[in-house]
């Protein structure tokens, strides 16, 4: 995976917590922390979230693909 699908891959992580309403009063939700973790040997972005109305804190669990991969081998530039 490059950086760009990785970028999409997290972006469209975002859509999906701005896209869902708080499940106590139907408020945004807005990403408060954000790290990777390892859940039963599979690595996933986790992000910790506060509704900006009334602070319900919900968790938002993401598979990340991309951190499974092998390391780009350094390559030269062609041009």
């Amino acid at each position: 995976m490059i950086l760009t699908d990785i970028m999409k891959y997290i972006e469209s992580e975002y859509n999906i917590i701005n896209s869902t309403p708080c499940e106590v009063c139907g408020g945004d939700y807005e990403a408060e922390q954000l790290e990777i973790l390892l859940i039963d040997n599979v690595p996933f972005d986790v992000c910790e979230c506060l509704c900006s109305e009334c602070g319900h804190e919900k968790t938002f669990e993401f598979y990340a693909p991309f951190l499974n991969e092998k390391p780009l081998k350094n390559k030269k530039n062609l041009n």
